[in-house]
């Protein structure tokens, strides 16, 4: 598993947001300036993140976005899951049942990367935004 640049933006963006006065909404240019990315990217990656509700966003003067709950509600693991797609650790495990691995019933190793998928996903699921910012790691 290799977390993308999509994935790791999305954690910066989450984490520069969850470090500002939560009543107010903060411009792309601001979050891009601090966070040294590109805003034509991170409007990208800022529109998953408030499709599915994550951020939320207001346009106009005074507009931008903002985390719609506490950091400690949002766990790095659903943020990378968005992102990202999976966090599978080989692709058999990629497709979440839908099509089977032709070797699945015979494969050795099969039992040690669902365990691998299963500890990486209890992991992440379990660091917050708080514990980030916070450094509770």
């Amino acid at each position: 598993m290799m977390i993308s640049t999509r994935g790791r933006y999305a954690l910066r963006v989450m984490i520069d947001l969850a470090g500002q006065d939560p009543d107010i909404f903060v411009p792309l240019r601001d979050i891009a300036e601090r966070q040294n990315i590109s805003e034509k990217y991170l409007e990208s990656v800022i529109k998953a993140l408030v499709s599915e509700g994550l951020l939320c966003g207001m346009r106009g003067k005074g507009g931008g976005y903002k985390l719609p709950q506490s950091p400690e509600h949002y766990s790095v693991g659903t943020i990378l899951r968005l992102t990202e797609g999976t966090l599978a650790p080989v692709a058999c495990l990629e497709c979440n049942g839908e099509s089977e691995c032709d070797r699945s019933h015979e494969c050795p190793t099969l039992p040690l990367w669902q365990k691998l998928d299963e500890l990486i996903g209890s992991y992440l699921d379990s660091i917050s935004l708080a514990d980030l910012i916070n450094k509770n790691l």
